[in-house]
């Protein structure tokens, strides 16, 4: 329950407040109107102040950022956890709180946290961590994974509802521009359903809002020439992966030789050399065998050749030839015989040649071999980063296409799907309804209770939760809620419900604050009613309900018992005077 509301403004008039029903009542001049300055008497800021210092955002246009407020510290005393707390902020510096009390049961402790000297030692704490702390102490909050889970803020904002946000105009809704799956998920949270099932809705409402973009683009030709049918691009990315896989494995097995061109000009060298040294061994071959022709066709002439040719040449060069026939004979056969040993010994220098030759042929190849082994097995550092950028290419290729082909298959496939998704959810929706029918039997019974408490049993409102294909539908109605005055009872009926059943779950801050917007246009006889009953279930349940009025709007006819004035804080506000109102001045 809220104890207190200050300030270290000197005339700002600090609110005490009680267990059970506590109306703060403000005195409205004659002639002002609602259109008025809001500050004047500061029902509505008592409002503010509430959600200031738990955990509201504070941006440039609040309240609390003017001229007039920014330096001023507000408090409050309240029951947190059921421990005594204290929380303090100023609009100069709305990031950071000064909190105290007996925080170490607190999820996220404050900074300094040293052995407090005393229990309600005063220690500093950020707002996003403030929120974090009410919503784990408030409502059992843990801090939930994905977007569209139960939010802190979101649930406050049911038990202090703000006219100025549109919190006044439909029961399921504090705030005029909130989203399906924020009332959905918050509501089904506070009820004690799955509010998981209303968080998937939401992903996929996200998909459809992503598909129609999608195909609004292929519309209007943004993709219409590019995306193509699934099943074709399919083929070229079967190709693309297959091409990258082949890429992948080429890179990963490639050794880069740091000296490889050295290498590859060494290898022609010695192809170069092997080359010539198998020319010289041909034509020492050939040589060769001219050496052995000649060999074979080297006979020495027979004597009586010999002797004819001597005769003729003393007939011709009688005076040259004087020597014997023998002397010639054995010179000839000394000719012929050192003729072959000639010819013996080029074969023999020949034949050494052309084995020399092959050795060092073999040497040469092995060497050759060899660097052609590791010219295979590697390669050079510019083939190698060649290799790696095509893979590069082929990879963004591939993934082009890949993301191509969803966005093809998605639009061809799509729609599909999603109606798939939500049938499913549906099913999934119903079989928790169906398994927590007693949940759903207590809200439905509770608000029918509370709505035929304020008007004839005839006349008693209906709550129907219901699962539909766009996710969990909350829907409060009363005969007559068409007027200004029933929609207000129909909101304070489902508020009271909400209050009820949260409590029970302990998943409740202990209060619910209604402003006197709650009640214009209310008959005064149901405005009478509405507050002996809060009155009642408040003592009851165990829960404290603030209510802000105008005095004017103090109904003449209550239920028997039920007397106002005991209900009603000593602090009067007026806007009939400058320092009539909370702040004690007017500013704005």
């Amino acid at each position: 329950m809220i104890r207190r509301i200050y300030s270290d403004l000197s005339t700002f008039k600090d609110l005490s407040f009680r267990p059970g029903l506590n109306i703060l009542l403000a005195e409205k001049s004659k002639g002002a109107t609602d259109k008025q300055t809001r500050n004047r008497a500061g029902k509505s800021s008592t409002i503010e102040i509430m959600h200031f210092l738990l955990g509201s955002s504070c941006d440039k246009d609040s309240l609390f950022r003017g001229k007039a407020l920014e330096t001023v510290r507000f408090g409050m005393e309240f029951d947190l956890g059921g421990q005594f707390t204290r929380v303090e902020r100023t609009g100069s510096q709305p990031s950071r709180l000064t909190v105290a009390g007996d925080t170490i049961h607190w999820p996220l402790l404050p900074a300094p946290n040293a052995v407090q000297k005393d229990l309600f030692q005063s220690s500093e704490l950020s707002n996003d961590n403030w929120k974090v702390v009410l919503g784990k102490l408030m409502f059992g909050l843990e801090e939930f994974e994905g977007t569209g889970s139960p939010s802190y803020r979101s649930l406050i904002s049911y038990f202090i509802r703000r006219d100025r946000v549109g919190g006044m105009a439909q029961p399921t809704m504090y705030f005029s521009q909130q989203g399906p799956v924020d009332q959905q998920v918050n509501l089904t949270f506070l009820l004690g359903l799955d509010w998981s099932i209303p968080q998937a809705w939401q992903v996929v409402r996200n998909r459809e809002t992503n598909l129609k973009q999608l195909k609004k683009g292929m519309r209007e030709g943004a993709f219409g020439q590019v995306i193509g049918t699934a099943a074709e691009i399919k083929s070229e990315l079967i190709v693309a992966q297959d091409r990258q896989k082949r890429l992948k494995a080429a890179v990963a097995s490639f050794q880069v030789v740091e000296h490889y061109h050295d290498l590859e000009k060494e290898a022609s060298t010695l192809t170069t050399k092997i080359a010539k040294l198998s020319d010289d061994n041909v034509m020492d071959e050939r040589y060769l065998q001219e050496l052995e022709a000649s060999t074979l066709e080297e006979i020495p002439p027979a004597p009586h050749d010999l002797e004819r040719l001597y005769q003729e040449s003393g007939i011709v060069l009688p005076a040259l030839v004087k020597k014997r026939f023998e002397d010639v004979q054995a010179f000839h056969e000394s000719v012929v015989k050192n003729r072959r040993a000639y010819l013996l010994s080029e074969k023999e220098a020949t034949k050494a040649r052309i084995h020399q030759r092959n050795l060092d042929k073999n040497k040469l190849d092995a060497r050759r071999a060899e660097l052609m082994g590791i010219l295979r097995s590697s390669g050079a550092l510019d083939h190698f980063t060649a290799l790696s950028q095509e893979l590069s290419q082929v990879t963004t290729t591939a993934e082009t296409l890949r993301q191509k082909h969803d966005s093809a298959e998605a639009l061809e496939t799509g729609d599909l799907k999603l109606k798939v998704e939500r049938a499913q959810l549906l099913e999934r929706l119903r079989q928790d309804y169906s398994e927590q029918d007693s949940v759903i039997r207590e809200a439905v019974l509770t608000f029918r209770d509370i709505s035929a408490r304020l008007y004839e049993e005839a006349q008693a409102g209906t709550l129907t939760i219901k699962p539909t294909e766009n996710g969990p539908l909350f829907e409060p109605h009363i005969p007559g809620e068409k007027s200004k005055g029933v929609n207000n009872m129909r909101i304070f009926c489902f508020d009271m419900m909400l209050m009820l059943l949260s409590l029970r779950r302990g998943r409740s801050p202990g209060f619910l604050v209604h402003d006197s917007h709650l009640f214009d246009g209310v008959d005064e006889r149901q405005v009478g009613k509405a507050l002996d009953l809060g009155a009642k279930l408040a003592k009851q349940e165990g829960f404290q309900y603030i209510v802000t009025m105008n005095s004017d709007a103090i109904p003449k006819e209550v239920p028997s018992g039920f007397q106002i004035e005991e209900y009603t804080l000593p602090i009067r506000l007026t806007d009939a005077s400058e320092d009539g109102g909370l702040f004690g001045f007017r500013f704005g």
